[in-house]
């Protein structure tokens, strides 16, 4: 049986849309900020422990993500909007500041934050993914294409519709498994994609359970990917 923890669910208002939150504790605030292709969910051992140590934690799912609004346009996922859902969920709360703990996607939206508007985070934790400055001459994208090539997964995604077609030839708890559990680059060969390139694992590590997939799998089978790649296909906006 996967871990099971107690939270208030809720939908807040914000920056236009509505997040959902799961949330528990009291105290200092934490923003949990998840990355790709993940929820809320991802954060539930972290959202028990802390809450049980004295903090007010709050786990959004994302803009685009599980039972937030999902905008279809790239357009509307510029990080200037997800730094503003996350202002306003602060201010949703009554909090001027908050610790800003962020995986992956998350971790830029959590660094981004830190830079824009640092009279409003604690401190900042970034996980996976490390801080890099954006380049004055070079777009993201094609900085990442000069170093991983075109079959990285940021390239692969930058085309509207090209990985959400790739990834119905899965079900799935298939499409989770796979980029739950690669253990290579996210870098495709040449005139492959990347979701066909990655592995299905015969068995689960046993940190990782079938109903945790299956949480993910359900989620995304409702909202579909097009959110989540938007994050990608915003970057040099």
């Amino acid at each position: 049986m996967d871990f099971m923890i107690e939270v208030n669910h809720q939908r807040i208002k914000t920056n236009g849309i509505w997040l959902h939150v799961a949330e528990k504790g009291t105290g200092p605030l934490v923003l949990l900020l998840h990355g790709f292709p993940e929820l809320w969910y991802s954060w539930r051992h972290q959202i028990e422990y802390l809450a049980e140590n004295g903090y007010h934690v709050v786990a959004p799912d994302l803009r685009g993500y599980g039972d937030s609004d999902a905008p279809l346009n790239p357009n509307s996922y510029t990080i200037f909007h997800i730094v503003g859902d996350l202002i306003g969920l602060l201010d949703h709360f009554g909090q001027q500041k908050a610790y800003v703990v962020g995986h992956d996607c998350g971790a830029v939206a959590g660094w981004n934050l830190s830079l824009f508007r640092p009279d409003r985070v604690i401190g900042p934790v970034n996980l996976s993914v490390p801080y890099f400055p954006r380049s004055p001459t070079t777009k993201t994208t094609e900085a990442i294409r000069q170093i991983f090539g075109e079959g990285s997964h940021v390239i692969q995604f930058q085309e509207p519709g090209r990985a959400e077609k790739a990834f119905a030839r899965y079900d799935y708890m298939t499409v989770m498994k796979k980029f739950l559990l690669t253990t290579n680059n996210l870098i495709a060969p040449p005139d492959m994609e990347l979701i066909d390139y990655l592995e299905t694992q015969s068995s689960l590590p046993a940190w990782l359970t079938e109903e945790f997939i299956r949480v993910f799998a359900k989620k995304f089978e409702e909202s579909g990917f097009t959110g989540p790649l938007n994050y990608y296909r915003a970057m040099d906006l």
